[in-house]
Formats: structure tokens, C-alpha cells, sequence
């Protein structure tokens, strides 16, 4: 080890954490362009609900949630590069065809413009709800087809450039993507939306997966073959290896679903993001909604786009660290990386808690301070997720890692389907009960908002805690 710190790295592998980093933040951009135009684009021209909206939402996390389990296994068996590659080239499709709805529907209903749906009324507004959520559900599911591959790829390529002591932080790195992604989507896609409508907002931002698509190809092979990358950089990534060459050239095991679910590590890192994903989801999905709801800003005003803006900087910027915590506990205290990693995730499962405080205080003191807590609880959840992630790396051989990163990635996707089509039926039936319906001192829809936060509050703890018991010391696994 000392000698290759002498020696002169290549440093391609920060190169991939890049392009991670790039493809990462488009995915998130183009899940979030239907949340920040659907409170004051889409929900007037074609007459939604917002258990509508929550359909679409929870069935593109349902869909995510099934399509995570096979995509873990198809990028094993693909391979990194063209796995991504397709995964991509999928997603972008499935988000420019968004724009495509509002014309769709006008064609199925026969309605002749934007004008009439907007201004439809009786059974032509019900049809139009109905179609247009149809034709959006087909939207979403051919996104979540191709989203699917993105961080079961991305974890892959984690494991196959960087030694088990840097992936937290490699992973927090590109894990940013979400936060940038979703902090760039406010003060781009409002404006696309109100200048140039709504639907050129899906095709512009879906356009940029093509791009990362071309410049994929060029950039990426497996550190053994790739030019970039000299052997002090090899030595380097393989140095938790005490047999680097004769595990590059030895044949991988592949993991069956059946051997996978065998094993507690698996159930371990599945139940921490069914318990997790979902508050990511439910803010991503819900935070422009919910400014409008309760403060009546919508996502295109300025103060909505700084409210939003202003919550993903807190996640961004603060979520980094959460990748470089367990790196201190390692290198620093000593401890073996899944103890490190552990501790670290149960300090952030503690921040989660001041989604608590959000209602009240955002009745006392304004949105601001909803955003900020907002921003808190969103750092603490890439922190955690940076660290979860890694433990696939720590516990499972690379070539098991996309599958059982797909497992966890199913099991995360069907906690927030069921948080998402909740909160729409939720907020639903608490606007029609009024006054009637009653939480912790609030009344009508911002009673139905503290429920689902208050859920959000110890999600985390209650995670963490039934993955110490499943794995309560580090244990590797092996192939048989």
C-alpha cells in the first residue's frame, strides 16, 4: 500500500464518479419536471385530483419497484457499459413522450385544443382526466423502466473503481446528483414551463440523457481494460484484493434471486430503503405541491423557485458529508467500514425527526422555515442513502452487487408507492372532510400533510434499528 501511494495515479476513476454524477442528476430532473408543473400546468388542463396525481406517482414507484429487481440483474448480465447505456437511452424516451400526452388526449376525446380541455366541464372533463392520467401512466412506466438502471448501474461501476474505504464517499459524491438534479429542476423547468409551455419542459430536460448517452460510450471500460487507467490507479482500487490479477481474470459467480434472499445482508439492506425511499419520493413528488397548498406559491412564482431552490442547496451542500463520515470512523477511529458505516447511519436517522416541527413552525414562521427543515431531513436521507448503498459493496462480490442493489431499489420503490398513492388519497379525503378531520392540533388537508410527516419523522430510526438486528456484525458473503 505504501508503494502505491508513492506512486503517480491515474485518477480516471473520479472521471466515472463524474459521469455518475451527470447521469444521476438528469435522472432526477426528469422525474421531477411532472411535480413542478403539475400543481399549476397539468392538473387545470386535464382536470386531476390529487389521488389522480397520486396514482401516477405511486404507480411509476410501484413500477420502479419491480423494474429495480430485473434491473439489478440485467446490468449483471449486460455489463456496466451497455446496461447503462440502454438504461438511459430508455428513460430519456420515456420522459420527451410526456409531451406528447396533452395532444393524445385532445385526438382520443375530441376536443380541438389546449383551450377545451382546459375549459372542458361535465363527462368531456371527467374523459379527459381519464385518458390523460392513462396516457401519463404509460409515460411514467416506460420512465421507471429505464430510471430502474441507474443506481443499480452506478453501484456497479462504484465497486469496480473504488476500494471498499472510498465508495461511501465516491457514492455520496455522485449520490449529489439527486440534490443537484433536483436543485437545478426548480429554477429551470417553472420558466420552460411558463414560457414555452409545459411540454418542452419534458422534451429539453429529456434531451440531456441522450447526450450523457454519446459521451458514455467513449468514456467508460472496466478499470483492467481501460487506457485511463494505469496500474498505480489499479493497484489502487484493488488493493482489498490480496490477489488483484487472479480475480481479474477468474470467471464471476452469478447470485440467483433464490440464493439472494437466502441471505439476512439481503433482507437487511431491503427493508432499510422500503422504510427510507419513500420520504425522498413523498418530498420530491409533494414540495411544490404542498408551497401551494398551504402558502399559495406556486412552483413558476419567484419565491417558489427560491423556496425549492433553497431546499435542495441545504441537501446538496450538507449531504456531502455524509459520504466522508464513515470515512473518518474507518481511517481515523480505526473501524471496520460496515461498523463505520453503521454508526454514521444512525446519526443521520436522527435528523429525519425535526420533519416533526415542519407544520408548526411553517404556521408560525412562514414556508422558509419549511423549506429549511425540509432541507435537513433531504440531507440526512442522501447521507443515509449514500452509506446504505454501500453496504452492497461491503457485504456482497461485485458481480452480486447491481442485483442485490436492484432487490433494495424494489423494496424502496414499493415503500414509496405506498406513501405516494397514500398522501393523494390522504389529502383528498382530509380537503373534503374539513374542519371534521383532525391531527395534532390541525384541521382539513394540513392535518392530512402532518400525518404523512410524522411518518417521515422516524422512518429512519425504525430502519436502522431492524438492520442491526438482521446484521448486527459485518459478514461477508459468498457465492456458492
Amino acid at each position: 500500500m505504501n508503494d502505491v501511494k508513492k506512486a503517480v495515479l491515474t485518477n480516471w476513476r473520479w472521471v466515472m464518479c463524474a459521469m455518475l454524477f451527470f447521469a444521476t442528476t438528469v435522472n432526477y430532473m426528469d422525474r421531477q419536471v411532472l411535480s413542478l408543473t403539475f400543481k399549476e400546468f397539468i392538473q387545470p388542463e386535464f382536470h386531476w385530483t390529487d389521488s389522480d396525481y397520486g396514482t401516477i406517482t405511486g404507480v411509476f414507484s410501484i413500477a420502479y419497484a419491480i423494474f429495480c429487481l430485473f434491473a439489478g440483474k440485467f446490468i449483471d448480465w449486460m455489463g456496466t457499459k451497455k446496461g447503462y447505456l440502454i438504461a438511459i437511452i430508455v428513460w430519456s424516451l420515456g420522459a420527451v413522450m410526456h409531451a406528447g400526452c396533452g395532444w393524445v388526449t385532445e385526438n382520443i376525446v375530441g376536443v380541438a385544443d389546449k383551450a377545451a380541455l382546459l375549459n372542458a366541464t361535465g363527462a368531456i372533463a371527467s374523459s379527459i382526466s381519464m385518458v390523460s392520467v392513462w396516457l401519463f401512466l404509460i409515460c411514467r412506466l416506460i420512465l421507471g423502466l429505464g430510471e430502474a438502471g441507474n443506481f443499480p448501474a452506478a453501484i456497479k461501476v462504484t465497486a469496480e473503481y473504488f476500494p471498499k474505504k472510498d465508495r461511501a464517499f465516491a457514492t455520496a459524491l455522485f449520490n449529489a446528483g439527486a440534490s443537484v438534479g433536483a436543485l437545478a429542476a426548480p429554477a429551470t423547468i417553472p420558466l420552460l414551463a411558463k414560457s414555452l409551455g409545459w411540454e418542452w419542459a419534458f422534451i429539453i430536460i429529456g434531451a440531456l440523457g441522450f447526450i450523457w448517452a454519446g459521451i458514455w460510450i467513449f468514456v467508460y471500460d472496466k478499470p483492467e481494460e481501460s487506457k485511463h487507467v494505469n496500474e498505480a490507479e489499479l493497484e489502487y482500487i484493488h488493493q482489498d484484493e490480496k490477489d488483484a490479477p487472479k480475480q481479474e481474470n477468474k470467471e464471476e459467480k452469478q447470485m440467483s434471486f433464490a440464493e439472494a434472499f437466502k441471505h439476512r445482508q439481503t433482507w437487511s439492506f431491503a427493508f432499510g430503503k422500503f422504510m427510507t425511499d419513500g420520504v425522498w419520493w413523498f418530498f420530491l413528488f409533494w414540495a411544490p405541491a404542498y408551497f401551494q397548498d398551504q402558502f399559495g406559491i406556486k412552483a413558476s412564482d419567484p419565491q417558489g423557485i427560491a423556496l425549492i431552490f433553497t431546499l435542495y442547496a441545504i441537501v446538496t451542500v450538507v449531504s456531502l458529508f455524509g459520504g466522508y463520515l464513515p470515512k473518518i470512523f474507518v481511517e481515523k477511529k480505526g473501524m471496520e467500514p460496515y461498523a463505520g458505516r453503521m454508526r454514521a447511519m444512525l446519526i443521520f436517522a436522527f435528523f429525519p425527526i425535526f420533519a416533526l416541527f415542519a407544520q408548526p413552525l411553517g404556521g408560525v414562521y412562514g414556508p422558509w422555515a419549511v423549506a429549511i427543515i425540509i432541507g435537513i431531513v433531504g440531507a440526512a436521507h442522501q447521507s443515509w442513502s449514500a452509506n446504505i448503498f454501500s453496504t452492497t459493496g461491503d457485504m456482497f462480490p461485485k458481480s452480486a452487487v447491481a442485483t442485490i442493489t436492484g432487490i433494495g431499489a424494489m423494496a424502496g420503490g414499493v415503500g414509496s408507492f405506498l406513501i405516494n398513492k397514500g398522501s393523494g388519497m390522504l389529502f383528498d379525503h382530509a380537503a373534503e372532510m374539513g374542519e371534521a378531520f383532525k391531527f395534532a392540533g390541525f384541521t382539513g388537508k394540513p392535518a392530512g400533510y402532518m400525518i404523512i410527516f410524522c411518518i417521515c419523522a422516524v422512518a429512519y430510526l425504525i430502519g436502522w434499528s431492524v438492520m442491526k438486528t438482521l446484521v448486527p456484525k459485518y459478514k461477508p458473503v459468498e457465492i456458492k
